[in-house]
Protein backbone atom coordinates (compact mmCIF):
# COMPACT_ATOMS: atom_id res chain seq x y z
CA UNK A 1 0.00 0.00 0.00
CA UNK A 2 1.39 3.18 -0.99
CA UNK A 3 1.53 6.27 1.50
CA UNK A 4 -1.14 8.85 0.19
CA UNK A 5 -2.16 12.49 1.73
CA UNK A 6 -5.96 12.47 2.29
CA UNK A 7 -6.99 16.43 1.44
CA UNK A 8 -10.77 14.76 0.91
CA UNK A 9 -13.10 15.82 2.97
CA UNK A 10 -14.23 14.35 6.67
CA UNK A 11 -16.26 11.01 6.37
CA UNK A 12 -18.93 10.81 8.56
CA UNK A 13 -17.99 9.36 11.71
CA UNK A 14 -15.39 11.98 11.80
CA UNK A 15 -18.13 15.00 10.88
CA UNK A 16 -19.68 13.43 14.48
CA UNK A 17 -16.62 13.77 16.29
CA UNK A 18 -15.86 17.34 15.39
CA UNK A 19 -19.26 18.43 16.54
CA UNK A 20 -18.50 16.43 19.36
CA UNK A 21 -15.05 17.60 20.83
CA UNK A 22 -14.42 20.60 18.31
CA UNK A 23 -17.97 22.10 18.35
CA UNK A 24 -17.67 21.73 14.74
CA UNK A 25 -21.41 23.13 13.74
CA UNK A 26 -22.46 25.01 10.50
CA UNK A 27 -23.02 28.15 13.24
CA UNK A 28 -19.79 27.87 14.43
CA UNK A 29 -17.84 27.15 11.35
CA UNK A 30 -20.36 30.28 10.14
CA UNK A 31 -19.26 32.49 13.15
CA UNK A 32 -15.37 31.22 13.59
CA UNK A 33 -14.71 31.87 10.27
CA UNK A 34 -15.80 35.39 10.07
CA UNK A 35 -14.80 36.40 12.99
CA UNK A 36 -10.87 35.00 12.84
CA UNK A 37 -11.16 36.56 9.04
CA UNK A 38 -11.93 39.97 10.40
CA UNK A 39 -9.43 40.05 12.66
CA UNK A 40 -6.80 38.87 9.91
CA UNK A 41 -8.37 41.56 8.02
CA UNK A 42 -7.66 44.27 10.19
CA UNK A 43 -4.16 43.14 11.58
CA UNK A 44 -1.43 44.49 8.59
CA UNK A 45 1.03 42.78 10.42
CA UNK A 46 0.45 39.40 9.59
CA UNK A 47 -0.08 37.48 6.47
CA UNK A 48 -2.38 34.46 6.01
CA UNK A 49 -4.31 33.27 3.66
CA UNK A 50 -7.94 33.76 4.67
CA UNK A 51 -10.15 31.27 2.70
CA UNK A 52 -12.52 29.13 4.72
CA UNK A 53 -10.91 25.81 4.27
CA UNK A 54 -7.60 27.34 5.22
CA UNK A 55 -8.84 29.35 8.43
CA UNK A 56 -10.49 25.97 9.35
CA UNK A 57 -6.79 24.23 9.82
CA UNK A 58 -6.43 26.90 12.76
CA UNK A 59 -10.31 27.06 13.90
CA UNK A 60 -10.32 23.42 14.63
CA UNK A 61 -7.01 22.76 17.71
CA UNK A 62 -8.91 25.70 19.16
CA UNK A 63 -12.57 24.63 18.89
CA UNK A 64 -13.63 27.24 16.70
CA UNK A 65 -13.01 30.30 18.90
CA UNK A 66 -11.59 32.85 16.36
CA UNK A 67 -9.64 34.99 19.70
CA UNK A 68 -7.79 31.63 20.26
CA UNK A 69 -7.29 30.75 16.79
CA UNK A 70 -6.11 34.15 16.04
CA UNK A 71 -3.45 34.30 18.96
CA UNK A 72 -2.23 31.08 17.29
CA UNK A 73 -1.61 32.35 14.33
CA UNK A 74 0.20 35.03 16.01
CA UNK A 75 2.26 32.22 18.27
CA UNK A 76 3.50 31.03 14.57
CA UNK A 77 4.21 34.03 13.66
CA UNK A 78 6.09 34.27 16.25
CA UNK A 79 7.69 31.27 15.80
CA UNK A 80 8.89 31.78 12.52
CA UNK A 81 10.44 35.01 12.99
CA UNK A 82 12.65 33.45 16.41
CA UNK A 83 13.44 30.36 14.23
CA UNK A 84 13.98 31.69 10.85
CA UNK A 85 17.69 30.47 10.70
CA UNK A 86 16.36 26.70 10.10
CA UNK A 87 12.49 27.58 8.53
CA UNK A 88 12.86 30.72 5.94
CA UNK A 89 12.28 28.82 2.71
CA UNK A 90 12.24 25.40 4.38
CA UNK A 91 11.33 22.61 1.23
CA UNK A 92 11.28 18.40 1.13
CA UNK A 93 14.25 18.53 -0.73
CA UNK A 94 16.54 20.07 1.78
CA UNK A 95 15.97 17.26 4.18
CA UNK A 96 15.86 14.39 1.14
CA UNK A 97 19.00 13.22 2.17
CA UNK A 98 18.48 12.87 6.01
CA UNK A 99 15.32 11.36 4.98
CA UNK A 100 16.77 9.26 2.27
CA UNK A 101 19.75 7.34 4.22
CA UNK A 102 18.76 7.53 8.16
CA UNK A 103 15.39 5.82 9.42
CA UNK A 104 14.98 8.18 12.47
CA UNK A 105 11.44 9.48 11.48
CA UNK A 106 8.71 7.08 9.71
CA UNK A 107 5.28 7.79 9.19
CA UNK A 108 2.77 4.79 9.59
CA UNK A 109 0.64 3.98 5.90
CA UNK A 110 -2.29 3.13 8.01
CA UNK A 111 -3.87 5.47 11.00
CA UNK A 112 -4.32 3.91 14.57
CA UNK A 113 -7.73 2.36 15.76
CA UNK A 114 -8.71 5.90 16.42
CA UNK A 115 -8.13 7.35 13.46
CA UNK A 116 -4.97 9.44 13.75
CA UNK A 117 -2.21 9.68 11.84
CA UNK A 118 1.22 7.74 14.09
CA UNK A 119 4.58 9.37 13.50
CA UNK A 120 7.56 7.01 14.87
CA UNK A 121 10.89 8.89 15.91
CA UNK A 122 13.84 6.14 15.97
CA UNK A 123 16.35 8.12 19.08
CA UNK A 124 17.57 5.43 19.94
CA UNK A 125 20.76 3.11 18.11
CA UNK A 126 19.04 3.69 14.72
CA UNK A 127 19.84 7.77 15.02
CA UNK A 128 23.08 8.61 13.95
CA UNK A 129 23.34 12.71 15.16
CA UNK A 130 26.86 12.82 13.34
CA UNK A 131 24.38 12.58 9.93
CA UNK A 132 21.41 14.18 10.99
CA UNK A 133 22.05 16.27 13.61
CA UNK A 134 19.30 17.82 15.95
CA UNK A 135 18.39 20.76 13.88
CA UNK A 136 17.56 18.87 10.42
CA UNK A 137 15.86 16.18 13.07
CA UNK A 138 13.41 19.50 14.00
CA UNK A 139 13.51 20.45 9.86
CA UNK A 140 11.67 17.19 9.51
CA UNK A 141 9.24 17.48 11.81
CA UNK A 142 8.24 20.72 10.94
CA UNK A 143 8.05 19.57 7.08
CA UNK A 144 5.92 16.73 8.33
CA UNK A 145 3.68 19.04 10.41
CA UNK A 146 2.67 21.24 6.93
CA UNK A 147 1.90 18.00 5.45
CA UNK A 148 -0.68 16.57 7.86
CA UNK A 149 -2.40 20.00 8.34
CA UNK A 150 -3.27 19.40 4.57
CA UNK A 151 -5.60 16.46 5.64
CA UNK A 152 -9.25 17.10 7.21
CA UNK A 153 -9.46 14.15 9.16
CA UNK A 154 -5.99 14.57 10.96
CA UNK A 155 -6.92 18.39 11.23
CA UNK A 156 -9.89 16.63 13.22
CA UNK A 157 -8.55 12.68 14.47
CA UNK A 158 -5.07 14.03 15.77
CA UNK A 159 -1.61 12.75 16.00
CA UNK A 160 0.02 10.41 17.71
CA UNK A 161 3.84 10.35 18.43
CA UNK A 162 5.76 6.92 19.20
CA UNK A 163 9.53 7.08 20.46
CA UNK A 164 11.26 4.76 20.15
CA UNK A 165 14.79 4.75 22.20
CA UNK A 166 15.48 1.25 21.83
CA UNK A 167 19.32 1.16 22.06
CA UNK A 168 19.77 4.79 23.67
CA UNK A 169 23.86 5.60 23.71
CA UNK A 170 25.51 8.44 25.02
CA UNK A 171 26.32 9.26 21.63
CA UNK A 172 22.64 9.95 21.00
CA UNK A 173 22.38 11.72 24.42
CA UNK A 174 24.73 14.52 23.36
CA UNK A 175 22.77 15.16 20.12
CA UNK A 176 20.11 16.14 21.96
CA UNK A 177 21.19 19.90 23.34
CA UNK A 178 18.91 21.91 25.60
CA UNK A 179 17.89 24.69 22.55
CA UNK A 180 16.76 21.33 20.35
CA UNK A 181 14.82 20.66 23.48
CA UNK A 182 13.49 24.08 23.64
CA UNK A 183 13.00 24.72 20.41
CA UNK A 184 10.70 21.27 19.64
CA UNK A 185 8.47 21.57 22.75
CA UNK A 186 8.22 25.60 22.33
CA UNK A 187 6.57 24.34 18.86
CA UNK A 188 4.62 21.68 19.76
CA UNK A 189 3.22 23.62 22.66
CA UNK A 190 2.48 27.11 21.17
CA UNK A 191 3.17 26.89 17.65
CA UNK A 192 1.54 23.35 15.99
CA UNK A 193 -1.05 23.78 14.67
CA UNK A 194 -2.53 20.02 15.09
CA UNK A 195 -4.01 18.07 18.08
CA UNK A 196 -1.34 15.98 19.29
CA UNK A 197 -3.32 13.93 21.16
CA UNK A 198 -0.97 11.23 22.72
CA UNK A 199 3.42 10.73 23.21
CA UNK A 200 4.51 7.03 24.03
CA UNK A 201 7.91 6.39 25.43
CA UNK A 202 8.96 2.93 24.64
CA UNK A 203 12.36 0.49 24.82
CA UNK A 204 13.65 3.36 26.35
CA UNK A 205 16.75 2.25 29.02
CA UNK A 206 17.98 3.35 32.29
CA UNK A 207 20.01 6.34 30.54
CA UNK A 208 16.72 7.94 29.13
CA UNK A 209 16.45 9.86 32.43
CA UNK A 210 19.18 12.10 30.76
CA UNK A 211 16.95 12.92 28.23
CA UNK A 212 14.18 13.38 30.08
CA UNK A 213 16.07 15.51 32.90
CA UNK A 214 16.81 17.72 29.67
CA UNK A 215 13.15 17.66 28.57
CA UNK A 216 10.92 17.97 31.69
CA UNK A 217 11.49 21.55 32.66
CA UNK A 218 9.83 22.69 29.47
CA UNK A 219 6.86 20.36 29.17
CA UNK A 220 3.52 21.78 30.96
CA UNK A 221 0.94 20.28 32.37
CA UNK A 222 -1.23 19.90 29.10
CA UNK A 223 1.27 17.94 27.34
CA UNK A 224 2.68 16.09 30.34
CA UNK A 225 -0.98 14.58 31.11
CA UNK A 226 -0.59 13.13 26.94
CA UNK A 227 2.82 11.43 28.13
CA UNK A 228 3.20 7.74 28.54
CA UNK A 229 6.57 5.60 29.33
CA UNK A 230 6.14 2.42 28.74
CA UNK A 231 9.33 0.76 29.17
CA UNK A 232 9.78 -2.46 26.99
CA UNK A 233 6.13 -3.52 28.02
CA UNK A 234 4.16 -3.18 24.39
CA UNK A 235 1.13 -4.29 26.92
CA UNK A 236 1.53 -0.89 28.37
CA UNK A 237 1.38 0.47 24.71
CA UNK A 238 -1.90 -1.72 23.77
CA UNK A 239 -3.90 0.47 26.44
CA UNK A 240 -3.95 3.44 24.18
CA UNK A 241 -2.78 2.03 20.81
CA UNK A 242 -4.86 -1.22 19.73
CA UNK A 243 -2.46 -4.08 18.57
CA UNK A 244 -4.82 -4.13 15.74
CA UNK A 245 -3.42 -0.77 13.84
CA UNK A 246 0.53 -1.42 14.86
CA UNK A 247 3.18 -3.38 13.71
CA UNK A 248 5.04 -6.01 15.05
CA UNK A 249 7.50 -3.75 16.06
CA UNK A 250 5.37 -2.70 18.78
CA UNK A 251 4.09 -5.71 19.85
CA UNK A 252 0.97 -5.51 17.12
CA UNK A 253 -0.56 -7.49 14.67
CA UNK A 254 0.64 -5.70 11.43
CA UNK A 255 3.40 -7.20 9.85
CA UNK A 256 6.42 -5.28 10.67
CA UNK A 257 7.43 -1.91 9.41
CA UNK A 258 9.21 -2.14 5.87
CA UNK A 259 9.30 0.66 4.37
CA UNK A 260 11.14 4.70 5.51
CA UNK A 261 10.47 7.76 4.59
CA UNK A 262 11.96 7.31 0.88
CA UNK A 263 8.89 5.87 0.22
CA UNK A 264 6.61 8.29 1.63
CA UNK A 265 9.03 10.89 0.19
CA UNK A 266 6.73 11.26 -3.01
CA UNK A 267 3.73 11.82 -1.32
CA UNK A 268 5.75 14.40 0.68
CA UNK A 269 6.68 16.29 -2.52
CA UNK A 270 3.29 16.16 -3.97
CA UNK A 271 2.64 19.15 -0.99
CA UNK A 272 5.21 21.09 -2.18
CA UNK A 273 3.29 23.89 -3.32
CA UNK A 274 1.22 23.95 -0.23
CA UNK A 275 4.65 24.46 1.94
CA UNK A 276 6.10 26.72 0.02
CA UNK A 277 2.99 28.62 0.52
CA UNK A 278 3.54 28.29 4.13
CA UNK A 279 6.80 29.51 3.99
CA UNK A 280 5.16 32.77 3.15
CA UNK A 281 2.69 33.02 6.21
CA UNK A 282 3.31 34.87 9.44
CA UNK A 283 4.33 38.61 10.12
CA UNK A 284 5.20 40.85 6.91
CA UNK A 285 8.14 41.43 5.58
CA UNK A 286 8.00 44.15 3.53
Amino acid sequence: MAFRLEPGPLNQETKALAVKELRETEENIKNGIEALRKLLEEDKTMYFRTDDDFLIIFLRPCKYYPESAYALMQRISDFKVKNAALLDNLVPMDERTAMFENNVVNVLKGRDHKGRRVLIVNTGKTWDPSKVNADSLFRIFYLIHEAAVLEPETQVRGVVVIMDFDGLSMKQVMGLSPSFSMRLLSFIQDAMPLRLKEVHIVKQPFLFDLVWRMFKPFVREKLRKRMYFHGSKMNSLHTHMAPSHLPKNYGGELPEIDYTAADWFPAFQDCEDSIKAWNTYGYRKD
